[in-house]
């Protein structure tokens, strides 16, 4: 892959240091929330669904397959998000199908914590379920590229990474508002009181989310790479010249697939060692550990708290990698990343089998943090490997086939490895993945100095 260079970056001059912290905290706040509906799921999956959504008879451990493969569904879901998303973001806007996938999001969470149980109304309890958590899934394929290229996008050259870090953030910090959210109702409630309505209140929560989606519909600008599009396009238009020189007149999908199609298999093969680390690391792990059958048979509470400090652990490393990889280039540290998750992979569940908080405690935020040394420049690598006129849908493609190939089985494989072979095998799973990622990213070419406003690059 050829980079062109930026020229010497001019100085950032006070207004324009206001904005991006308008629009990076933005972006934050509400990939914050969106994460948290989705990762809230992933919580309720393992603690809470088995229960209420499938059969009493049902076996403790197939329910738990059956409840993670409730979960699952948003991921498959996740691609066709990034595909309809994708197409929209680069005809009219990032803005504009961010606030729809920000508003879709905030209403399907909602909804899920108002859901009868299987008690109630039987088989079409965890219908209902699967249904909700595909428009999730649709939602999440579509507000990552949305809130991603909202910060790249905007920020300056030599900041790309450093600011694109507030998107990936949301990640970690939805972890922790979830099981803070678990946590907090847990402890203040019976556990009759739980199972029968308590859990449902975070869920409910995310109506907060619905205020967001209009904050950003009124106060933020669409990014200026997306403007400039616009602008050449209406000159051409002007000068009776071909727009599609600059925008796509046709599908961005299939145009980024003419265009790119190395790039996105690639790019969603970088992806696969944050997805299943990630996914074993908060929804795997907290089954595993709070499982009286063949796991550690530790409290829900233990576990939820474990996940919650070791999220809290995770950000400040992606910051730190995505500050890094402004000035030394995205591949070496996301290549050490993944090479560091696949290792502590074998030394992961051996922590958590002491039964002692402090060691489960750092066996998930040394996995979770080393995942963040590639999850952090996540979002300056993807901005970079695409044009302006396909980059919604290129980078939502290898971001989301990234996530069904990788997160969408996780926690599910997880569990089968586990009950047929062992827990060694997860681990073996764990470094399979970040194998992948490492030859995935090996094949990329560096792309940190790339002139993002380049017609092809």
């Amino acid at each position: 892959m050829t980079v062109q260079q930026t020229a010497a970056a001019p100085p950032i001059d006070e207004h324009t240091k206001s904005n991006m912290r308008k629009v990076a905290l933005t972006s934050l706040a509400g990939t914050s929330i969106e994460w948290y509906d989705f990762f809230l799921y992933g919580t309720a999956a393992a603690l809470v669904f088995p229960i209420l959504f499938f059969p009493a008879d049902m076996p403790p451990m197939v329910a738990l397959i059956a409840s993670f493969s409730t979960f699952a569904v948003g991921f498959l879901a996740r691609p066709l998000g990034g595909i309809i998303f994708g197409h929209y973001g680069d005809r009219v806007g990032r803005k504009k199908v961010l606030v729809i996938a920000l508003l879709m999001m905030g209403v399907a969470t909602t909804l899920i914590g108002l859901l009868p149980s299987y008690a109630l109304v039987g088989p079409l309890a965890p219908i209902l379920l699967v249904i909700l958590r595909f428009v999730q899934g649709l939602a999440i394929g579509g507000q990552w590229g949305g809130a991603m290229l909202l910060v790249t996008e905007t920020a300056p050259a030599t900041k790309r990474g450093w600011y694109g870090a507030f998107a990936q953030a949301g990640a970690p910090i939805g972890v922790i508002l979830a099981n803070l959210a678990f946590l907090i109702i847990s402890y203040t409630v019976s556990e009759e009181a739980f199972m029968s309505w308590g859990w449902r209140v975070p869920f409910m929560a995310s109506v907060i989310l619905i205020g967001i989606s209009m904050y950003v519909q009124l106060h933020l600008e669409d990014t200026p790479a997306f403007k400039e599009l616009e602008r050449l396009k209406i000159e051409r238009q002007k000068a009776g010249l071909a727009p599609e020189k600059v925008v796509v007149t046709r599908s961005p999908v299939l145009e980024a697939l003419r265009l790119y199609p190395k790039r996105i298999m690639l790019a969603a093969g970088a992806f696969l060692s944050i997805q299943v680390t990630f996914y074993i690391m908060i929804a795997f792990v907290v089954a595993y550990g709070s499982s009286a059958v063949g796991g550690v048979g530790l409290s829900r509470n233990t576990m939820l708290a474990a996940v919650l400090i070791a999220s809290a652990v995770q950000i400040p490393f992606q910051f730190w990698a995505a500050h890094y990889s402004d000035t030394h280039g995205r591949r070496g540290i996301f290549m050490l990343g993944a090479l560091l998750t696949g290792l502590w992979g074998f030394a992961l569940f051996p922590l958590i089998d002491t039964g002692n908080f402090v060691l489960i405690t750092l066996a998930i935020a040394a996995g979770l943090s080393f995942m963040g040394l590639q999850y952090g420049p996540q979002a300056a690598f993807f901005t970079e490997l695409f044009s302006t006129k396909v980059r919604y849908s290129g980078a939502s493609l290898g971001y989301q086939i990234g996530a069904i190939v990788g997160g969408a089985l996780a926690p599910t494989i997880a569990v089968l490895l586990w009950n047929e072979y062992g827990i060694i095998y997860v681990s073996g799973y764990i470094m399979l993945a970040s194998l992948a990622t490492l030859w995935s990213v090996w094949m990329l070419t560096e792309t940190h100095g790339t002139d993002i406003h380049a017609e092809h690059h």
